[in-house]
């Protein structure tokens, strides 16, 4: 690899937590010449990490995009490397990426964040939802590694930038969280630049607890994007979106139609049986009972609240975070 650019890993935090603790080592292995971390906790901190390329910048109490864009302040490197602070980097990933933006037609690239491989069983059953295709449709990319391709709308779990791109189009908007990740990658679009998407460039993940965890993030990523519907319909207002939320309403309204109707319960009954067939069958590389069957109630429970919050977010007149 002829082109080796200094990298600047951007890691937003509220404090100095055990994630973050376990994700520097990895970042500090990567396989790549030229790298510094910057870590924007809200407050200052006695702590600190015993390496030269690691630095703790206090940024106040504000949100995730507002740190990110600090980068621009503080960063050094002619790349940003946006990942969340529970999240680490598999040793190549600085490495395949740089490979990736060496071409002057794209402007960022991103890959998957799979689940870590040493997450709590609520936690793996988290990640068993989100890389279920009967939850997570075409996007089971995100959190297992698919295809390379050309994409539009990359998390910023995962999210390696040119600074000149970032700067181009003023980062991150600060008005949504989360979402704001999809507002950037849109603007990077726009100018002309591709977005990647390369299986190879890869972090590890840790998800949330199922169920109130994972719940709640998945509800507010359904309320913003049932708002980006209305605000961003380039990359929001497609039909993959709405299948929760027609979901919901044929569980709903089901019963009430089978009353004036009867003989339809049968229907009703198959097709909420087929439902559970396919979302058991849905679930990847799972050798344990219980995380299998945790899962599949993830699913259901996953569908009903991204179904509810997406109406929510499509009806807000004003959505910010």
């Amino acid at each position: 690899m002829s082109w080796q650019p200094k990298v600047s890993i951007i890691i937003p935090v509220r404090a100095i937590n055990d994630y973050i603790r376990e994700a520097i080592p990895h970042h500090i292995k990567l396989d790549y010449p030229d790298f510094e971390v910057l870590i924007f906790p809200d407050e200052p901190t006695d702590e600190s990490f015993p390496f030269d390329n690691v630095r703790i910048i206090p940024s106040g109490k504000t949100g995730p995009a507002e740190k990110r864009d600090m980068a621009i302040q503080h960063a050094t490197g002619e790349i940003f490397a946006f990942i969340d602070d529970d999240a680490y980097p598999r040793a190549d990933w600085l490495k395949n990426a740089v490979k990736v933006l060496e071409d002057e037609s794209i402007g960022a690239v991103g890959g998957p964040a799979v689940t870590a491989p040493n997450d709590t069983l609520l936690q793996k059953a988290s990640g068993k939802v989100f890389e279920s295709s009967l939850c997570s449709g075409g996007y089971t990319y995100r959190y297992i590694p698919g295809k390379y391709k050309e994409d539009d709308d990359i998390p910023s779990v995962n999210l390696i930038v040119k600074r000149t791109v970032f700067e181009q189009v003023n980062g991150f908007d600060s008005n949504f969280y989360p979402g704001e990740d999809t507002k950037l990658c849109l603007d990077i679009v726009n100018t002309g630049k591709k977005l990647i998407y390369d299986p190879e460039v890869l972090v590890y993940h840790h998800r949330r607890y199922l169920f109130k965890g994972h719940l709640k993030q998945v509800t507010n990523y359904a309320k913003h994007r049932g708002y980006f519907v209305k605000k961003l319909p380039q990359t929001s207002l497609r039909p993959a979106y709405f299948i929760p939320t027609l979901f919901v309403l044929g569980l709903v309204l089901g019963p009430v139609v089978c009353a004036f109707v009867p003989v339809l319960w049968w229907a009703y009954a198959g097709v909420i049986a087929l439902y559970f067939i396919l979302a058991g069958l849905s679930i990847r590389n799972c050798n344990s009972i219980k995380l299998f069957f945790l899962s599949v109630a993830g699913i259901f429970a996953t569908h009903i609240g991204y179904g509810i919050y997406f109406i929510r977010g499509l009806l807000s007149k004003k959505l910010l975070r």
